[in-house]
């Protein structure tokens, strides 16, 4: 899964020297007026490029959010505090302004191949793109600005409406639509070399279903990715240590990152994420956050034996995570993988077919092979309601994607932060905030989230 890295030098070093500010700009300057262009790769390429901007900031906002990981050092704890804090400009530049920043030229470089390009192929890729990085925007900031045109020259950007649309919204008009197209017209090829595929399509789909409550919808999907999984050679990876390495059989999609070429966020380390996660920035030295290492302690207890994931994740007596100490300077970020299918498909059938408890069974033993790699037992007998299955799944969740930015999504999505974080918090706060350069430069067009 390295071809894309390849692809990332052929344009980088133009990308970098006509880098824009606004963020209705787009670069390389080749994509800049598309009535001009009959070659749409390099445009292509720039949508997958821009997700690496997004790699460290989503999945410290994962954990470090949650009751994973922790900030030591301020202003970086207000990322604990549920205020309004957060909205200070230190977190604003090194998190949420370049989430932002990169999602929208994302978004730009696809809307033009989506426009332009013949290519049916690459229309697909594009829409798969455009969908993830709308998906991901109103995770991180909930309602958001639709763009669905290519870059505006200078004298139509005031014609941009750029009033930011209801999530449900953004959900029905943009992200189903795109993410089905790219299902319905890609194929698998893409899966070997990083770029999108149907299986990745329908994964994020039924991803996207699950963050709907349409969970009906969700199983469905999910039970084609597991069924293509099996066809395409996607597999769980035998020992628990290689889930996340960059070769693992578990992959479904990643942000491919390297050591070689700058991220779009402009930081010349590829996998910055993984010192955080390992205590090598200055602002968190031992971040670990207690209440993980309880929550693998339980999961031995409960389990009939060690949970072996503990081990490979954090270091208890350090302070520290070790999901990423495998001496890769090149660590992608894992966006999708079979473990993740796996238990979203367990939740979705829970969620749509368990009223009564009657498919408990059934449903747990479909968790068998992620439990026997982590040396636990079967959850077949230890949970018979609806209830009870659904928390089975989701501390198996916690443990199992640990430190891959899940967390605090996942308790966003299940409606549990206050009940997991053992406080009452502000719904305000389940989002992230707009940067205040965003607001500032549509003269309040887009406007802040409330609470910050």
């Amino acid at each position: 899964m390295k071809n894309i890295k390849t692809i990332y030098t052929v344009f980088t070093a133009m990308l970098l020297l006509t880098a824009c500010d606004n963020d209705l700009e787009q670069s390389p300057e080749l994509d800049l007026e598309a009535s001009k262009l009959v070659e749409f790769e390099p445009v292509l390429n720039a949508a997958y490029y821009y997700q690496t901007g997004v790699a460290m900031p989503q999945l410290v906002m994962g954990d470090f959010r949650a009751d994973n990981m922790l900030m030591l050092e301020n202003p970086h704890t207000s990322i604990d505090t549920y205020d309004s804090d957060l909205g200070g400009g230190d977190m604003a530049g090194a998190f949420f302004s370049p989430v932002y920043s990169n999602l929208y030229k994302a978004i730009l470089s696809a809307n033009n191949v989506i426009e332009n390009s013949l290519d049916a192929t690459q229309v697909n890729e594009a829409k798969f793109l455009r969908g993830l990085s709308y998906f991901k925007l109103v995770m991180i900031f909930g309602d958001v600005s639709v763009i669905l045109t290519p870059q505006p020259s200078v004298s139509e950007i005031p014609d941009v409406d750029l009033t930011r649309q209801p999530v449900a919204d953004v959900y029905n008009n943009v992200i189903i639509p795109d993410l089905q197209d790219a299902t319905a017209g890609l194929t698998n090829s893409g899966l070997a070399t990083g770029r999108a595929s149907q299986i990745a399509a329908k994964a994020f789909l039924g991803k996207v279903y699950m963050y709907r409550g349409d969970f009906a919808n969700a199983a469905t999907m999910l039970a084609e990715v597991l069924s293509d999984a099996v066809v395409e050679g996607v597999t769980l990876e035998p020992n628990f240590a290689d889930v996340v390495t960059d070769v693992s059989s578990e992959i479904i999609f990643a942000t491919q990152l390297s050591s070689s070429i700058p991220n779009a966020d402009g930081t010349s380390s590829s996998s910055t994420f993984v010192g955080w996660f390992a205590g090598n920035d200055t602002k968190s030295l031992t971040p670990l956050d207690p209440r993980l290492t309880a929550a693998f302690d339980a999961s031995s207890a409960a389990g009939g034996g060690t949970d072996l994931r503990k081990a490979l994740t954090i270091d208890a007596a350090g302070g520290k995570g070790v999901k990423y100490t495998g001496g890769n300077s090149d660590q992608d970020f894992i966006e999708m993988r079979l473990s993740d299918v796996i238990l979203m498909y367990a939740e979705a059938l829970n969620e749509s077919t368990n009223a009564t408890g009657a498919q408990s069974a059934t449903i747990l033993v479909g968790l068998d092979a992620i439990r026997t790699r982590a040396g636990l037992t079967s959850l077949v007998g230890t949970a018979t309601t609806q209830a009870d299955v659904d928390t089975a799944i989701q501390k198996e969740r916690r443990v199992e994607l640990a430190l891959e930015g899940h967390r605090w999504f996942d308790l966003v999505r299940t409606g549990t932060v206050d009940a997991e974080m053992g406080q009452t918090i502000s719904s305000n706060y389940y989002v992230f905030p707009i940067p205040s350069t965003e607001i500032t430069a549509t003269n309040g067009i887009i406007t802040q989230n409330t609470g910050y």
